[in-house]
């Protein structure tokens, strides 16, 4: 640190505790010895480090504790994180304040602990007490194997692994829901299609036989009060329409549209014919009143009521006698009529399940094209078919640490630990420690932790890359291009990330499929390589979108300054 100095004739210094005057010819040795002793004891600070055990048992705990004693008015900035490795910090307490005349002392503590037995060194920590940086000695611990007295419990085999069943998803509540809307459509197309419905008066008025329809007319016609309201016009234009109707089912089907003439004619013919057994009286009956309907309706005659009511009573009985004068059907006919009602059913039948595929096909089409329009068509036909770096995008995702520094990551699965060879030469200079993802088809996800055998003041770590993209050639990789660029993982550690494209073979086959990759790369206390390698087939939205959620989730213990 650097003071600059200036002298006057005189110069009054204070800090809280008196004035001391200096004449400039007083001797500068013993102005600057003041001074000097003044300003540290105004700004005094002091910082120390200790634990409560220098030996331990693996796994057991170890309070560390640092102690600042300070000013009020100096912010004080502690460790955080994991920067006691080896030992892992498994607690952080809240700091305790003591305060002493104008000074406090701030006590924070640690919870630490080891899983392996050993010596081990914890590191020196750095504390920040105002504009000034502080660092704690470094302190050495002991991890002790618990000693086992086997003479009181037998040793037994390793137990062998248990395969754990993996959590569910939430596939189930998709299904709820498909079975839920499945059930609201058919309940539908039940209630609207193939349900039973109630008849209707008009509709069951419809299924009775021609005479009975006939004779309910002529009640329902009484009960119309025509006659009291003068209606003669309309009275005998339903009158009529009774009896043409009942002849156009059972005797001339074309009665309905036949002038009176016309129908009168066919009904002798018919008579002559032998084909209905119908009087000569009963004809002109008819004949007598459908022409005086037709004076009513068209020349305006007006009839007294008394008469319109006998024409009624005549129409009644000669319904009657049509009746009693229509041949019994033969045993062909009633088949025939049997087939007919079948074919009816048949056909409403056919009708029924027509529209009922119709409308699922409909609404199959619909939900198809709004989740396309949505969510776009390749993922509607990714979800319906299957997709597998889809499915690994969407399945329940792990985070984990894997090797030592740990290398934190979130993935698709579980990554497990893979074999890997070192070469004769290579032996007994580094340790490779390699987790990879399982069972993907399509999307290669690698963590690995060179150690070297002995720390190196620098590591280039661009060897470190050039290893990890030959090892790629010596995989069948080609054409491999890359850029450089810096990478800060989320909790602030630098490294390296590569980025390219390349081409790799199809595992059994001579072809080859473009594809992209990232790797990222970091130095960790000088002998330790971390990297991560995902590689997948380009125009692969979901791997994608699959590498980008997992370089937002890496972070790494920082380096120790």
């Amino acid at each position: 640190m650097n003071y600059d100095f200036r002298f006057t004739n005189k110069i009054t210094f204070g800090n809280g505790f008196g004035f001391l005057r200096i004449g400039y010819r007083s001797s500068i040795i013993s102005f600057l010895s003041i001074f000097f002793f003044l300003f540290s004891f105004s700004s005094f600070s002091q910082v120390t480090s200790s634990i409560d055990s220098t030996k331990i048992k693996i796994g057991e705990q170890i309070t560390y504790k640092i102690e600042v004693e300070t000013s009020p008015s100096k912010l004080v900035v502690f460790p955080e994180g994991q920067t006691f490795m080896p030992l892992e910090m498994i607690d952080s307490y809240p700091v305790d304040t003591i305060k002493n005349k104008d000074k406090y002392n701030l006590i924070k503590k640690y919870g630490l602990t080891q899983f392996d037995s050993g010596a081990y060194t914890i590191p020196r920590q750095k504390i920040i007490v105002g504009d000034k940086t502080f660092f704690t000695d470094s302190l050495k611990v002991e991890v002790n194997n618990i000693a086992i007295d086997t003479t009181k419990q037998g040793l037994y085999d390793i137990k062998p692994i248990i395969e754990v069943k993996e959590i569910g998803s939430d596939w189930w509540k998709y299904l709820l829901y498909t079975l839920l809307a499945l059930a609201i459509v058919g309940g539908l197309l039940y209630w609207f299609i193939w349900r039973k419905k109630p008849l209707t008066e008009a509709e069951q008025i419809a299924l009775l036989p021609p005479y009975d329809r006939a004779k309910l007319a002529l009640k329902k016609l009484d009960e119309a009060n025509y006659l009291e309201n003068e209606a003669i016009k309309d009275y005998y234009s339903e009158l009529t329409f009774i009896i043409r109707k009942y002849l156009d089912e059972k005797v001339y089907d074309k009665a309905l549209e036949s002038t009176t003439d016309e129908l009168i004619n066919r009904l002798n013919l018919l008579k002559e014919g032998n084909q209905i057994d119908l009087s000569k009286e009963d004809i002109i009956n008819l004949e007598r009143i459908l022409k005086r309907a037709d004076l009513v309706k068209f020349a305006k005659s007006a009839p007294d009521i008394e008469l319109a009511k006998f024409d009624r009573n005549t129409i009644d009985i000669e319904i009657d006698h049509v009746k009693e004068a229509l041949p019994e059907p033969t045993e062909e006919e009633k088949l025939l009529d049997a087939k007919y009602k079948e074919e009816l059913e048949r056909r409403n039948k056919r009708k029924k399940i027509w529209l009922t595929v119709g409308i699922c096909v409909f609404l199959l089409l619909a939900t198809l094209t709004g989740f396309s329009i949505k969510y776009g068509f390749g993922y509607v036909k990714d979800t319906i078919l299957g997709h597998d770096t889809k499915e690994l995008l969407e399945g329940d995702w792990v985070t984990s640490d894997y090797g030592f520094p740990p290398i934190t990551i979130s993935t698709p699965k579980v990554l497990k630990r893979l074999e890997t060879p070192l070469s004769d030469e290579l032996k007994g200079k580094m340790k490779l420690t390699t987790f990879g993802l399982d069972k993907s088809k399509k999307f290669t996800l690698f963590v690995s932790n060179t150690t070297l055998a002995q720390a190196q003041d620098s590591i280039d770590i661009n060897k470190g890359i050039e290893g990890s993209l030959k090892t790629l050639e010596s995989k069948g990789a080609r054409n491999i291009l890359s850029h450089n660029e810096k990478f800060v993982t989320p909790n602030g550690a630098e490294g390296v990330k590569t980025t390219g494209t390349m081409q790799y073979p199809i595992e059994g086959t001579q072809n080859f499929v473009d594809g992209k990759y990232i790797l990222l790369s970091f130095v960790a206390n000088n002998q330790v390589i971390q990297q991560i390698l995902m590689a997948w087939p380009q125009n692969d939205n979901y791997s994608d979108d699959m590498a980008e959620r997992i370089l937002n989730s890496v972070e790494l213990k920082k380096a120790e300054e």
